[in-house]
């Protein structure tokens, strides 16, 4: 499978960037033991699951995109 370059703007990697760090946090807190076991649950499974479903209408979009012009 070859690799496909698609330019990204600074909004949209800042979104990536983002989703990814809901998601980081939201495994983080699951992990940790800084809140008591619920609140940590709550607010772990919550931002795992907007990391996870936001990741998908962004991969979308970033697919869609048309390849970048090579020099």
């Amino acid at each position: 499978m070859a690799l496909t370059e698609r330019g990204l703007t600074i909004p949209e990697i800042m979104l990536v960037a983002g989703t990814r760090v809901a998601l980081g946090v939201g495994v983080g807190l699951l992990i940790s033991d800084r809140l008591n076991e619920d609140q940590r649950k709550a607010a772990g499974w919550a931002l795992l699951a907007v990391g996870v479903l936001t990741t998908i209408p962004i991969v979308r979009g970033v697919l869609a995109k048309p390849p970048a012009a090579t020099i």
